[in-house]
């Protein structure tokens, strides 16, 4: 009995010998030296692209919206870049640290302030985002893979998406030699609401959102109005469409070579290698005729009132009245029914006063408003400001409404649309 008893220890013994021999063969390396294999792989080959990365960076907060980038890692953890945020980074050079780390897996860290960490900002005044979050975007990336020519990442606090090309000499070139081509930026500077763009013979309303990064296309058909919305970013020459617009008649995927002339208000530039171009109009190919409509019954209707901290645009300039200049200004609102069946807009200080209203909603999708009277007394300095609203809203040929949010509307002067105010639930 003791002799099979210690038959049985020695065939126990000798299968997990045999065990322990065979998981010693699974990896010829520890998992130490596996993962520094692994991060000198990357480093080789962020460092070994010689004409440096693009890189689109899909902040989580704006899906499907690229922000342009260049990246020119070296060896010792310094990397220059530039980006499209704005007009300045795309053309000024700043040299920041990195980092690979093995953290849950392989990934890049960008861990110096750069252009990188603008995106993710949590001053939302830096980025127009959300205060606290920015446009839940990353600077430390875990790294998917190397694709060819090809680096996929994935932000590791807000899952943004990122992507690194190996950039060719010619775009490495454009970058330090400043040849970026910002002029569509200059969409904003036109006095005029509505632009309309010409392009391979056909017309399109076109409304871009230039903090977005988005681009609303409109255009008629016998079938009726049709609309496409895309997100863009900026390339060495023009913009270029995240998803080209197709219509049936043509493909726009980019706009090149643009130019701008503020003098006759115009924008021009290349699609598909022909003449195009963008200019002002005081009325749009197609009018949303039930959108004042929507804009008030939604404020009526759950006893809310619209709000805007900007007050109205006019001839190119922002709060053209001065309401923000207005001692204890807090906001301007519109408010249906506000008071024995007249509408308010009205400016909110310590105190609250503005012009009664009455508006009229018109079939062709105008709204005219009648002013009849005042609520509250106005400031010594707010006087004239509530005069220049009220006459602004007495405007004989009213106002265009323009929904571009579930809880946003832009309402637009007739006469030449050449002011607006934006409104918000």
């Amino acid at each position: 009995m003791t002799k099979n008893l210690f038959l049985y220890i020695l065939l126990i013994t000798a299968t997990l010998s045999s065990c322990r021999k065979k998981d010693d063969f699974v990896f010829d390396q520890s998992p130490d030296e596996r993962i520094n294999k692994t991060l000198a792989e990357y480093s080789s080959a962020l460092t070994g692209s010689e004409y440096g990365w693009k890189g689109f960076v899909y902040p989580s907060g704006l899906p499907g919206t690229p922000f342009g980038f260049y990246f020119k890692f070296d060896t010792a953890n310094r990397v220059q870049m530039f980006s499209d945020f704005d007009s300045l980074s795309a053309v000024t050079v700043k040299e920041s640290s990195y980092r690979l780390k093995a953290l849950q897996q392989p990934s890049l860290l960008f861990d110096t302030y750069s252009y990188i960490h603008v995106l993710c900002d949590p001053d939302a005044s830096v980025n127009g985002g959300t205060y606290g979050a920015g446009l839940f975007s990353d600077f430390e990336f875990a790294i998917d893979g190397v694709y060819g020519d090809t680096i996929k990442l994935t932000g590791r606090l807000h899952g943004s998406k990122a992507v690194l090309v190996k950039a060719t000499s010619q775009e490495a070139q454009d970058y330090y030699e400043k040849k970026r081509n910002w002029e569509f930026n200059n969409i904003s500077r036109f006095l005029t609401y509505f632009k309309q763009l010409t392009a391979g013979g056909s017309k399109y309303d076109i409304y871009v959102d230039k903090l977005y990064r988005q681009i609303q296309f409109v255009w008629t058909t016998a079938e009726g109005a049709k609309s496409f919305s895309t997100p863009y970013y900026y390339t060495s020459n023009g913009i270029a469409l995240t998803s080209p617009l197709n219509d049936g008649k043509q493909s726009i995927s980019a706009f090149e070579n643009v130019t701008w002339d503020a003098g006759g208000q115009i924008m021009k530039f290349k699609v598909n290698g022909a003449d195009a171009t963008i200019t002002a109009v005081i009325k749009p190919l197609v009018v949303d005729t039930g959108a004042g409509s929507r804009w008030w019954n939604a404020a009526a209707n759950a006893g809310a009132y619209w709000v805007s901290t900007n007050g109205f645009h006019v001839d190119g300039v922002d709060d053209a009245y001065g309401i923000k200049r207005i001692s204890g200004f807090q906001f301007m609102f519109y408010y249906p029914n506000f008071n024995s069946g007249y509408d308010a807009g009205a400016i909110f200080t310590t105190a609250t006063f503005g012009p009664a209203l009455k508006p009229k909603f018109n079939t062709n999708g105008t709204v005219v408003f009648s002013a009849a009277g005042t609520f509250g007394t106005a400031p010594a300095d707010g006087a004239t400001p509530m005069a220049n609203i009220t006459t602004k809203f007495s405007e004989t040929a009213g106002f265009y409404f323009v929904q571009t949010g579930n809880y946003t509307y832009d309402m637009v002067n007739v006469k030449d649309a050449r002011s607006w105010i934006t409104w918000q639930n």
